[in-house]
Protein backbone atom coordinates (compact mmCIF):
# COMPACT_ATOMS: atom_id res chain seq x y z
CA UNK A 1 0.00 0.00 0.00
CA UNK A 2 1.42 3.38 -1.05
CA UNK A 3 0.11 5.58 1.78
CA UNK A 4 -1.60 5.57 5.16
CA UNK A 5 -5.28 4.74 5.41
CA UNK A 6 -7.82 5.68 8.04
CA UNK A 7 -8.66 2.10 8.98
CA UNK A 8 -5.11 1.07 9.91
CA UNK A 9 -4.52 4.39 11.67
CA UNK A 10 -7.66 3.90 13.77
CA UNK A 11 -6.62 0.36 14.75
CA UNK A 12 -3.14 1.55 15.73
CA UNK A 13 -4.54 4.49 17.68
CA UNK A 14 -6.81 2.16 19.63
CA UNK A 15 -3.89 -0.12 20.54
CA UNK A 16 -1.66 2.86 21.34
CA UNK A 17 -4.27 4.32 23.69
CA UNK A 18 -4.66 0.98 25.48
CA UNK A 19 -0.90 0.55 25.90
CA UNK A 20 -0.41 4.08 27.24
CA UNK A 21 -3.53 4.31 29.41
CA UNK A 22 -2.45 3.87 33.07
CA UNK A 23 -5.65 1.93 33.76
CA UNK A 24 -5.00 -0.56 30.94
CA UNK A 25 -1.29 -0.46 30.17
CA UNK A 26 1.14 -3.27 30.92
CA UNK A 27 3.57 -1.63 33.38
CA UNK A 28 6.81 -2.98 31.89
CA UNK A 29 6.28 -1.27 28.53
CA UNK A 30 6.96 2.42 27.96
CA UNK A 31 5.57 3.60 24.63
CA UNK A 32 5.49 6.89 22.73
CA UNK A 33 5.15 8.02 19.13
CA UNK A 34 8.03 9.10 16.91
CA UNK A 35 7.23 12.68 15.84
CA UNK A 36 3.51 12.07 16.56
CA UNK A 37 3.43 9.47 13.77
CA UNK A 38 1.03 6.63 14.60
CA UNK A 39 2.97 4.32 12.24
CA UNK A 40 6.27 4.74 14.11
CA UNK A 41 6.59 3.97 17.83
CA UNK A 42 9.33 4.29 20.42
CA UNK A 43 9.31 1.26 22.71
CA UNK A 44 10.91 0.70 26.10
CA UNK A 45 10.88 -2.83 27.55
CA UNK A 46 11.79 -3.46 31.18
CA UNK A 47 12.80 -7.05 31.97
CA UNK A 48 11.85 -7.97 35.53
CA UNK A 49 11.88 -11.77 35.49
CA UNK A 50 14.68 -12.90 37.79
CA UNK A 51 15.04 -16.05 35.70
CA UNK A 52 16.08 -14.01 32.65
CA UNK A 53 19.74 -13.12 32.00
CA UNK A 54 18.36 -9.73 30.89
CA UNK A 55 16.85 -9.09 34.34
CA UNK A 56 16.99 -5.41 35.26
CA UNK A 57 17.53 -4.21 31.70
CA UNK A 58 15.53 -1.43 30.05
CA UNK A 59 15.82 -1.95 26.32
CA UNK A 60 14.88 0.71 23.80
CA UNK A 61 13.45 -0.20 20.42
CA UNK A 62 11.49 1.14 17.48
CA UNK A 63 8.41 -0.45 15.99
CA UNK A 64 7.39 0.50 12.45
CA UNK A 65 4.00 -0.40 11.03
CA UNK A 66 3.07 -0.89 7.38
CA UNK A 67 0.14 1.05 5.98
CA UNK A 68 -1.79 -2.18 5.49
CA UNK A 69 -1.51 -3.15 9.17
CA UNK A 70 -2.83 -5.45 10.63
CA UNK A 71 -2.80 -7.53 7.44
CA UNK A 72 0.99 -7.22 7.33
CA UNK A 73 3.29 -7.42 10.38
CA UNK A 74 5.25 -4.54 11.90
CA UNK A 75 9.04 -4.42 12.13
CA UNK A 76 10.84 -4.34 15.48
CA UNK A 77 14.40 -3.14 16.04
CA UNK A 78 16.35 -2.75 19.28
CA UNK A 79 18.17 0.61 19.46
CA UNK A 80 20.95 -0.13 20.16
CA UNK A 81 21.18 -3.80 19.30
CA UNK A 82 21.58 -6.38 22.07
CA UNK A 83 23.56 -9.62 22.30
CA UNK A 84 21.01 -12.35 21.63
CA UNK A 85 20.81 -15.35 19.26
CA UNK A 86 17.70 -13.96 17.53
CA UNK A 87 18.73 -10.31 17.22
CA UNK A 88 20.70 -9.16 14.18
CA UNK A 89 23.65 -6.84 14.65
CA UNK A 90 21.54 -3.95 13.32
CA UNK A 91 18.99 -4.57 16.10
CA UNK A 92 16.23 -6.19 14.04
CA UNK A 93 14.68 -9.21 15.71
CA UNK A 94 14.05 -12.57 14.08
CA UNK A 95 10.84 -13.97 15.56
CA UNK A 96 8.17 -16.04 13.86
CA UNK A 97 5.28 -13.87 15.02
CA UNK A 98 6.65 -11.03 12.83
CA UNK A 99 7.08 -13.16 9.70
CA UNK A 100 4.45 -13.12 6.98
CA UNK A 101 2.29 -16.20 6.76
CA UNK A 102 3.11 -18.46 3.83
CA UNK A 103 6.65 -17.15 3.36
CA UNK A 104 8.63 -20.13 2.00
CA UNK A 105 11.92 -18.52 3.06
CA UNK A 106 11.04 -18.76 6.75
CA UNK A 107 9.95 -22.40 6.65
CA UNK A 108 7.66 -21.77 9.62
CA UNK A 109 4.13 -23.16 9.99
CA UNK A 110 1.37 -20.62 9.46
CA UNK A 111 0.16 -21.10 13.02
CA UNK A 112 3.37 -19.51 14.34
CA UNK A 113 3.58 -16.57 11.94
CA UNK A 114 1.80 -13.23 11.74
CA UNK A 115 -1.96 -13.00 11.55
CA UNK A 116 -4.28 -9.96 11.76
CA UNK A 117 -5.48 -11.30 15.11
CA UNK A 118 -2.11 -10.38 16.65
CA UNK A 119 -1.61 -7.05 18.39
CA UNK A 120 1.25 -4.87 19.56
CA UNK A 121 0.77 -6.24 23.06
CA UNK A 122 1.02 -9.87 21.95
CA UNK A 123 4.15 -9.07 19.92
CA UNK A 124 5.87 -7.38 22.87
CA UNK A 125 5.04 -10.22 25.23
CA UNK A 126 6.39 -12.73 22.68
CA UNK A 127 9.61 -10.74 22.38
CA UNK A 128 10.07 -10.66 26.17
CA UNK A 129 9.61 -14.44 26.20
CA UNK A 130 12.13 -14.89 23.37
CA UNK A 131 14.79 -12.96 25.29
CA UNK A 132 14.76 -15.60 28.01
CA UNK A 133 14.16 -18.58 25.72
CA UNK A 134 15.93 -18.00 22.38
CA UNK A 135 15.34 -20.05 19.25
CA UNK A 136 18.89 -21.24 18.61
CA UNK A 137 17.79 -23.32 15.63
CA UNK A 138 17.20 -20.13 13.64
CA UNK A 139 19.93 -17.73 14.78
CA UNK A 140 20.30 -14.16 13.60
CA UNK A 141 23.53 -13.74 15.57
CA UNK A 142 25.63 -16.89 15.21
CA UNK A 143 28.19 -15.80 17.83
CA UNK A 144 25.44 -15.33 20.42
CA UNK A 145 23.88 -18.68 19.52
CA UNK A 146 27.22 -20.49 19.90
CA UNK A 147 27.85 -18.78 23.24
CA UNK A 148 24.37 -19.75 24.44
CA UNK A 149 24.99 -23.40 23.59
CA UNK A 150 28.64 -23.85 24.51
CA UNK A 151 29.78 -21.07 26.86
CA UNK A 152 26.92 -19.77 28.98
CA UNK A 153 29.25 -17.82 31.28
CA UNK A 154 30.55 -15.82 28.30
CA UNK A 155 26.99 -15.31 27.09
CA UNK A 156 25.85 -14.04 30.49
CA UNK A 157 28.81 -11.63 30.70
CA UNK A 158 27.95 -10.15 27.31
CA UNK A 159 24.30 -9.80 28.27
CA UNK A 160 25.24 -8.22 31.62
CA UNK A 161 27.10 -5.48 29.73
CA UNK A 162 23.99 -4.76 27.67
CA UNK A 163 21.84 -4.70 30.79
CA UNK A 164 24.15 -2.29 32.58
CA UNK A 165 24.34 0.02 29.56
CA UNK A 166 20.58 -0.05 29.10
CA UNK A 167 19.73 1.15 32.58
CA UNK A 168 20.82 4.68 31.80
CA UNK A 169 17.89 4.86 29.38
CA UNK A 170 15.21 4.34 32.04
CA UNK A 171 12.93 7.42 31.82
CA UNK A 172 12.73 9.50 35.02
CA UNK A 173 8.94 9.10 35.08
CA UNK A 174 9.06 5.31 34.71
CA UNK A 175 7.56 3.54 37.73
CA UNK A 176 9.21 0.21 38.44
CA UNK A 177 6.48 -2.46 38.66
CA UNK A 178 6.67 -5.56 40.81
CA UNK A 179 7.61 -8.70 38.90
CA UNK A 180 4.22 -10.39 39.36
CA UNK A 181 2.49 -7.40 37.72
CA UNK A 182 5.15 -6.67 35.11
CA UNK A 183 3.36 -8.07 32.06
CA UNK A 184 -0.25 -7.97 33.22
CA UNK A 185 -2.62 -5.08 32.52
CA UNK A 186 -4.29 -3.59 35.62
CA UNK A 187 -7.73 -4.97 36.40
CA UNK A 188 -10.54 -2.40 36.66
CA UNK A 189 -12.23 -1.89 40.01
CA UNK A 190 -15.50 -3.81 39.86
CA UNK A 191 -17.22 -0.95 41.68
CA UNK A 192 -16.25 1.52 38.98
CA UNK A 193 -18.25 1.95 35.84
CA UNK A 194 -16.21 0.66 32.92
CA UNK A 195 -16.20 3.06 29.99
CA UNK A 196 -14.83 1.95 26.64
CA UNK A 197 -12.73 4.95 25.67
CA UNK A 198 -11.93 3.37 22.32
CA UNK A 199 -15.56 3.01 21.20
CA UNK A 200 -15.39 6.03 18.93
CA UNK A 201 -12.20 4.81 17.25
CA UNK A 202 -13.81 1.46 16.52
CA UNK A 203 -16.97 3.13 15.23
CA UNK A 204 -14.99 5.47 13.02
CA UNK A 205 -13.00 2.61 11.50
CA UNK A 206 -16.18 0.59 10.94
CA UNK A 207 -17.99 3.48 9.28
CA UNK A 208 -15.04 4.15 6.99
CA UNK A 209 -14.79 0.48 6.03
CA UNK A 210 -18.51 0.44 5.21
CA UNK A 211 -18.12 3.59 3.14
CA UNK A 212 -15.28 2.00 1.17
CA UNK A 213 -17.40 -1.11 0.57
CA UNK A 214 -20.29 0.99 -0.77
CA UNK A 215 -17.92 2.74 -3.16
CA UNK A 216 -16.70 -0.61 -4.41
CA UNK A 217 -20.28 -1.80 -4.92
CA UNK A 218 -21.38 1.24 -6.87
CA UNK A 219 -18.24 1.64 -8.96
Amino acid sequence: MDGPNSSSAAILMKQYRELTNPKKAIPSFHISLVDDDIYHWNIGVMILSEDSPYHGGYFKAQMDFPYDYPYAPPKFRFTPSIFHPNVYRDGHICISILHRSGDPASGEPDGETWSPAQSVESVLISIVSLLSDPNINSPANVDAAVAWRKDREHYDRQVARDVEASRKNIPPEFEMPKEQYAYVAPQPDSKEEVVDEDFWYESEASDEDNYDSEDDFTS
